[in-house]
């Protein structure tokens, strides 16, 4: 097929090599532009942008698709489809419509179900117990189209890096799999009743709230791993806890409750096993504590 590419970040990058390697005709790559980042704050740009120039596709980085005249560059490229992933950027109808048979989109969720942008977080954020890919045909509203094909992912306990990486696998086969055999997959509508909203991730979310049930605040570690890292403060020093187990042990929450650093929560506690101070490398719970005195008692925000 003759088709455009549209996608910025890692979760994208497996779709684009897939559908490069199935022999599509990708005449386009669509990617967020580069971005300042690093100590130096150099440009960079996006891992889809990267590997779209080691396969020497011609990439385009437009601020938005509002304007007119993009608009009419992306409709003279004639393009049989156009597959989104993890594009960020709003598809205005003219976008929409250009394709001969429309955009599909690569969602990270078992659509209704956590529809919005931050679907794996907020999968494991709410306690589910399996996520998903879903190939959808795009529409004006957010995340509502027809489904064409579904892949179930359990998330037994992984975190949100992991879980992102393992249905960014599992969407580009689905989505190369769909344009294999468009036909054997026929347009499900969703129903409306079903859906929920995954509200983007903002830092401040990640503030470790030790005052929810342990379980809950193990979710909380698992969702914001890598991104934006669940954290604490101590003596004006910002920690990050990257894994932690639950415990029965009680006691209140916040509070250190002995010598190996398990924190008390709202009921049990958790056991903190790698953690992360602000600058530095993430270590091991004995090597933390070997180099950290943070006593028992001592009161976490």
């Amino acid at each position: 097929m003759r088709l455009a590419f549209m996608g910025t970040p890692d979760f994208a990058v497996p779709a684009l090599q897939a559908l490069h390697d199935a022999g599509h005709e990708i005449v386009a790559v669509y990617s967020q532009p580069p971005r300042r980042a690093g100590r130096g704050k150099q440009l960079s740009p996006s891992p889809v942008q990267k590997l779209a120039e080691n396969l020497g596709l011609p990439v385009r980085t437009p601020v938005s698709l509002k304007d007119e005249a993009e608009q009419a560059v992306f409709a003279a490229l004639d393009l049989d489809v156009a597959i989104v992933a993890a594009y960020g950027l709003i598809l205005p109808q003219a976008i929409l419509d250009a394709p001969k048979t429309g955009c599909l989109n690569i969602h990270g969720s078992l659509l209704p179900r956590w529809r919005g942008a931050a679907p794996v977080q907020r999968a494991i954020l709410a306690g589910d117990t399996e996520t998903g890919i879903t190939i959808m045909q795009m529409e004006a509203g957010l995340d509502t189209g027809p489904m064409l094909l579904k892949s179930e992912t359990p998330i037994n306990g992984k975190t949100a890096g992991e879980l992102t990486d393992e249905l960014a696998r599992t969407g580009a086969a689905l989505m190369v799999q769909y344009l294999a055999s468009p036909k054997e997959h026929p347009p499900e509508m969703q129903d409306d009743a079903l859906a929920t909203y995954a509200k983007k991730i903002e830092k401040q979310d990640a503030r470790l709230d030790f005052s929810q049930p342990a379980e809950q605040v193990e979710r909380q570690i698992r969702a914001y791993n890598p991104q934006p890292g669940a954290f604490f403060e101590y003596q004006d020093a910002r920690y990050r806890i990257l894994k932690a187990t639950v415990s029965d042990s009680s006691g209140s929450a916040g509070i250190i409750l002995d010598g190996q650093f398990l924190i008390g929560c709202g009921t049990g506690s958790i056991q903190p096993e790698v953690i992360q101070k602000a600058g530095k490398p993430a270590m091991d719970l004995k090597s933390f504590l070997n180099g950290t005195k943070i006593p028992a008692g001592t009161i976490l925000r």
